[in-house]
């Protein structure tokens, strides 16, 4: 009988699925492999994210792929950052309105796998190097990172995370 009540007061309690963080429009993200925090745009629009980048650079090392680069931030200094290329993504840039039967041209992008440091969540994200400096956000966060962090968007707020601590 008490094995019937155990799983009697099992079926019982709800289905716990994981439910998603909700974060604001704009976050705060820690980079602790390049030891800069940055404000990031968090982009249901955009598959994959985006980092701010100049002097980007591919180049070969004991056969594999890898590429140099600086921050395209503002008070950015001039440190080079090397990281392993985890592949080359081609962007599909949006035809204008006028040109509708030429392709887009597809920008091909280095990415690179970083540390992401999100609240208190810590997750690694692949990230594409491009020059951003012209945007207000050095950093986007595509759908496939707000997946890796288990997160949902409220795209009327601002900066509800706690600063990043990971």
């Amino acid at each position: 009988m008490k094995s019937v009540l155990a799983l009697v007061s099992l079926l019982a309690l709800p289905v716990m699925a994981a439910e998603p963080t909700l974060y604001g429009r704009y976050e705060y993200i820690r980079l602790p492999e390049i030891g800069e925090t940055l404000q990031a745009k968090m982009d249901t629009g955009a598959l994959t994210a985006s980092l701010s980048a100049r002097d980007i650079q591919t180049f070969t090392r004991d056969g594999e792929d890898w590429v140099r680069f600086r921050l395209a931030t503002k008070d950015a200094g001039n440190k080079v950052y090397e990281h392993k290329v985890a592949r080359i993504s081609k962007i599909k840039s949006r035809a204008d309105e006028g040109d509708e039967l030429e392709e887009p041209q597809a920008a091909k992008r280095p990415v690179v796998e970083l540390e992401m440091c999100l609240g208190h969540v810590k997750r690694t994200v692949e990230v594409n190097l491009t020059d951003r400096s012209s945007f207000n956000y050095p950093l986007l966060i595509g759908a496939k990172a707000l997946r890796e962090f288990g997160a949902a968007v409220n795209p009327a707020r601002r900066y509800t995370a706690d600063k990043p601590d990971c």
